[in-house]
């Protein structure tokens, strides 16, 4: 039976994208889970117009990047295959905290025509996993009249709220490729510095959201010696796994999904996605559950680990932009920062280096750039980490903040922040100056 309607729907890609008229909005899953097959051949579409795509992270090259003015990106958040099509203008950016995503496309804000998928073949029940990301393609499928998988005997299956039944799509096209891997690149002295600070605030037991890059990396490596950690989080990486394999991250002693992993999408090399497959300490599910800011404070000992882009003295931190430069999104960074701060000894931080280029720019800045957006405000920020040690901002006075933050900038920047700070009145003695010119 699953065998026969698996069949009618089978298509070819030319014939699978015929449905697709003008004027249409598709829904698209991102990161790893990009249904590049899918996007390559509709932008082959000569006889299409006013096409709109709305997707989260869209990795690898842009497959309208010549289409101009027929095809356009809408980016929930902003990714390497859309940045410069945003920045130009020829594409829209949408900020929006990842967990109200699936909110915005039910209550058709964002109205959503077709979704495409990128699945596991079916199982014998005729159910598709959407593999290594979820996000929001389950809400995007309850708004859509038409639904196209392409369907990938590479694409784990991976469980949790991942699946959606065959009698769901409308066509599915066979595409046999290999998943886009983000390797581990490893770390830098300056994150490795930082990662060491930010797992001495971690304790046995704590369940941790992190993201990917060096530093996270760096959390991960100083972890070995801890016990029964646990996860949360909306992104898994390979050092997740590696600490899985090593029984440090077991997951025993959280308050919420006890022995599980919850994410909502998975980035990283093949031999995680092997990993992943069929395995049920995962569990993936819609970004609206698991960046939840409610169900993230049920998780007691949470530790949330975000990184920025630039902090100001005052604690308003910019992750999203380098001045009007749209870089980014929001992402998952309010939701895990304001849920970590509302958990039983929660403890939400914000990681950067002290510097950028070389030791040129100071990220600890007297004020955002110009046209720079606050994605984490102020007040919600609690600990803000450098190579240069932590600073802790929560319940501070805004002359407290502006001393603690000069105190972990890069030492080259000090004595000028000190002055910005003293011109606005934040501070009301010079010490890094006086210090400078007594060594004179």
């Amino acid at each position: 039976m699953i065998s026969r309607i698996y069949e009618d729907k089978k298509r070819n890609l030319e014939d699978a994208l015929s449905c697709i008229k003008s004027g249409d909005r598709i829904y698209v899953p991102g990161n790893a889970a990009t249904p590049f097959a899918l996007l390559k051949g509709l932008a082959q579409r000569d006889d299409l117009k006013d096409i709109k795509v709305h997707h989260v992270l869209l990795m690898e090259d842009d497959p309208f990047k010549d289409k101009k003015g027929r095809f356009r990106h809408v980016g929930l958040f902003i990714g390497p295959g859309d940045r410069e099509a945003v920045n130009k203008g020829d594409a829209d950016a949408v900020p929006i905290h990842l967990h109200e995503i699936p909110k915005v496309i039910k209550n058709n804000i964002i109205d959503i025509d077709v979704t495409f998928l990128h699945t596991s073949p079916p199982d014998e029940h005729g159910f598709l996993s959407m593999g290594v990301e979820v996000v929001a393609t389950k809400a995007a499928l309850e708004r859509s009249k038409i639904v196209i998988a392409q369907v990938n005997p590479n694409m784990p299956r991976t469980l949790g709220d991942c699946f959606v039944h065959i009698s769901r799509i409308t066509h599915l096209v066979e595409v046999e490729e290999s998943l886009p891997e983000l390797k581990k690149r490893g770390f830098t002295e300056v994150e490795e510095k930082i990662g060491r600070y930010i797992a001495d605030l971690i304790e046995d037991g704590n369940t941790l959201q992190l993201g990917i890059g060096g530093i996270p990396d760096a959390v991960l490596f100083y972890l070995k010696e801890k016990r029964d950690l646990g996860i949360h989080t909306e992104m898994i990486s390979d050092g997740v796994m590696e600490l899985i394999e090593s029984g440090i991250i077991t997951g025993s002693k959280k308050t919420l999904h006890p022995g599980k992993v919850i994410c909502t999408f998975i980035l990283g090399t093949k031999r995680l996605y092997e990993f992943v497959d069929n395995n049920p300490i995962f569990e993936l599910h819609p970004c609206d559950y698991t960046n939840d800011p409610f169900i993230i404070s049920q998780n007691e000992n949470m530790v949330a680990v975000n990184s920025a882009i630039e902090v100001d003295l005052t604690g308003q931190v910019c992750s999203d932009s380098i001045g009007t430069y749209i870089y980014s999104g929001f992402g998952g960074q309010v939701d895990f920062i304001r849920g970590a701060a509302r958990a039983k000894n929660g403890k939400p931080i914000i990681a950067l280096p002290s510097t950028a280029k070389g030791d040129q720019i100071s990220r600890i800045v007297p004020y955002l750039k110009q046209g720079a957006g606050v994605v984490t405000t102020r007040a919600d920020v609690h600990y803000v980490i450098t190579e240069y040690g932590v600073a802790k901002l929560w319940g501070k006075t805004l002359s407290e903040r502006a001393k603690t933050l000069i105190e972990v900038a890069h030492p080259k920047f000090r004595a000028e922040l000190e002055k910005a700070a003293w011109e606005r009145k934040l501070i009301p003695h010079l010490t890094y100056i006086s210090k400078e010119k007594n060594n004179k």
